[in-house]
């Protein structure tokens, strides 16, 4: 039973970067919070628990934190301090949630108003960055009472789709950089030049927790983009029910099946339906998406497959990343990585929300 695949993972998750506050571990700590959530089971709140609890350190920091660094991934995970707070009313949680809206409060920014994605990153937006920052400015603004950062989440949101859309394709480039200084950036329009299918992952999980965060009226301003997203997202789609490394090339030689960006399509074009952002698909995507991802090995443990391990712009440990499509091919393709598992739990308690527990069973 996939429920049962997941538990076992988390039972035996390893931080990803040796302990400290990473966005890595904060999609299983999302993904553990959303089957909390719709099963009310106390072992997934355990899990994530204890598994963010060990980064917490006194007074209170965050293992490895250093805000200076100015790391956007860095806040994603936050959405687990302010959910576990919600829920224990402990507030070391709070404590640390406060010292990630810090890091937004004086975050650089490009002079079209939207975070660079790191200080090590001028003047560059990456859709990455949106689903790490957006979602938690907008938790930590309902809990906080602030509410301009809410409408600053959705004036950035705006600002990154315009600047990052490719008409040609109807889809939005992986980075744009203000400075046009990057090697990976097109000189007239500062955008990189191939679509990484996890790229646009982030951005539409990005758009439907907002949407899910801040109602339809506040939401408003996005929601032709997410429609329209959503449905290029599906045409784009394979024969396989997955979609491709490089998204809109199927014809290149080395393309494949990548399963963390099915995991999140699958995901938000779910709960775009949910929210009535998009019409009825009369197609079981999680089903197809389970056949495919999880595999079983002779031992008879189940495991996820095909996730691209990493991919990025610019400079990384020695090699530059020049955003090509050969460049996203060349990346390593390993199993079991969070960035794939945690999408897909949260496809599973999506799938929970919308049939009898009986069918999740069967899904694999």
């Amino acid at each position: 039973m996939l429920t049962e695949f997941f538990n076992h993972y988390a039972a035996a998750y390893k931080p990803y970067k040796g302990g400290n506050w990473c966005y890595e571990d904060g999609l299983i700590y999302r993904g553990l919070e959303l089957l909390h959530m719709v099963t009310g089971e106390d072992r997934w709140l355990a899990h994530v628990k204890r598994l963010a609890d060990r980064q917490i350190l006194s007074g209170p920091r965050l293992a490895g934190y250093n805000l200076s660094e100015y790391n956007i991934d860095n806040v994603k995970s936050g959405g687990t301090l302010l959910y576990l707070h919600a829920l224990t009313g402990n507030a070391k949680y709070m404590r640390c949630a406060e010292l990630l809206a810090a890091q937004l409060a004086s975050q650089p920014r490009t002079r079209s108003g939207v975070y660079w994605h790191k200080l090590r990153y001028p003047w560059q937006i990456w859709l990455d960055g949106l689903y790490m920052a957006a979602p938690f400015q907008i938790g930590y603004a309902h809990v906080s009472g602030r509410q301009e950062l809410v409408a600053d989440a959705i004036a950035q949101i705006k600002t990154a789709l315009r600047e990052t859309f490719v008409p040609e394709t109807g889809l939005y480039a992986h980075g744009v950089d203000e400075a046009r200084q990057q090697k990976w950036a097109d000189r007239e329009t500062g955008r990189s030049r191939a679509h990484w299918a996890r790229a646009l992952g982030w951005l539409a999980m990005c758009l439907v927790d907002v949407a899910d965060l801040v109602g339809p009226e506040a939401f408003s301003p996005l929601e032709a983009e997410t429609t329209a997203l959503m449905k290029r997202i599906l045409e784009l789609q394979t024969s396989s029910g997955l979609w491709l490394q490089v998204i809109d090339a199927p014809g290149l030689a080395g393309n494949y099946p990548e399963m963390s960006a099915s995991a999140m399509f699958v995901y938000a074009l779910e709960r775009a339906q949910m929210l009535g952002l998009m019409s009825p698909i009369h197609e079981d995507l999680f089903s197809r998406l389970c056949k495919r991802a999880v595999k079983t090995d002779s031992d008879g443990r189940q495991y996820m497959t095909g996730i691209c391990e990493v991919a990025g712009l610019g400079g990384f440990e020695g090699t530059y990343r020049d955003g090509t499509s050969g460049y996203y091919l060349s990346e390593p393709v390993v199993d079991d990585d969070s960035k794939g598992v945690g999408p897909l739990m949260m496809c599973a308690a999506l799938s929970i929300m919308n049939r009898k527990p009986e069918q999740l069973a069967a899904a694999t």
